[in-house]
């Protein structure tokens, strides 16, 4: 029969507190504070690329069961009826990261374009919201890959009510894409109307049965900056040296 003897034992308890620390130390800093995130897809370009990893705010908004989340996974505490500890609500421009009412297990990040009461509607391709259009000012071409394929893009910096200026693209000609023209939309009380800056590439509030509205309580951060960002997975090693786009390195998203 094995025997451990009492000091391995507690050698062996001591190295397991530690790590329980460390372990409890990194789930405190992931749900009440920073959290990074890797965007999978290029629906926010040209703000965020795929392969772009950034830090999101977790404390801006105060806490929600959204904010108890890492990866895919929720932690199981009492429903929070309203957000705790919040200094500030979420404003027109601002990028965040949501968890997607329609399907719970994908995390979204996307731009806030519509506020509660707000009415959207997208009129070739130009934002209007409550009935004004959001100007767009002409910024040349954008080129980038995607689903493999080379493409150049038009590229406009939008302005919104409160004055703050993005950057979008658009694949077609303004008034030709599938969701150019949309009917009206009318932001419930507690809700947000998100919108991609790759507007002929984005699934967002927009379309109603993926995304539609999304609740306060869904909104998990705001993204603040990107701190690392490469072209390849993490997989191909072989590439790293040539992938990483330092440029991008520690910028704040606008």
């Amino acid at each position: 029969m094995l025997d451990i003897r009492p000091d391995i034992k507690l050698k062996i308890w001591k190295n397991v507190k530690e790590w329980l620390v460390v372990l409890l130390f990194f789930v405190l800093v992931n749900c009440l504070l920073i959290q990074p995130f890797k965007i999978p897809s290029g629906s926010m370009t040209p703000t965020l690329l795929v392969g772009d990893f950034l830090l999101v705010n977790k404390y801006l908004y105060g806490y929600s069961n959204e904010s108890f989340r890492i990866g895919t996974f929720t932690f199981p505490l009492p429903k929070i009826e309203k957000r705790l500890f919040g200094n500030k609500l979420p404003e027109r421009g601002e990028v965040v990261v949501f968890r997607n009412e329609k399907d719970r297990n994908l995390n979204y990040i996307k731009r806030i374009i519509g506020l509660p009461g707000d009415k959207i509607q997208l009129i070739d391709g130009v934002v209007h919201i409550n009935d004004k259009p959001c100007p767009l000012e002409d910024a040349g071409e954008y080129s980038g890959y995607e689903d493999d394929e080379f493409v150049i893009f038009k590229k406009y910096i939008e302005t919104l009510p409160n004055g703050y200026r993005h950057a979008i693209i658009k694949k077609q000609r303004l008034g030709e894409a599938s969701l150019d023209n949309t009917q009206a939309y009318f932001v419930p009380a507690g809700c947000y109307f998100m919108m991609g800056d790759n507007r002929d590439n984005s699934q967002d509030s927009r379309v109603s049965e993926a995304v539609g509205f999304v609740p306060f309580q869904d909104i998990m951060g705001r993204a603040e900056c990107i701190f690392f960002s490469s072209s390849c997975t993490l997989f191909e090693v072989f590439k790293w040296p040539f992938s990483m786009r330092f440029e991008r390195f520690f910028t704040p998203i606008r």
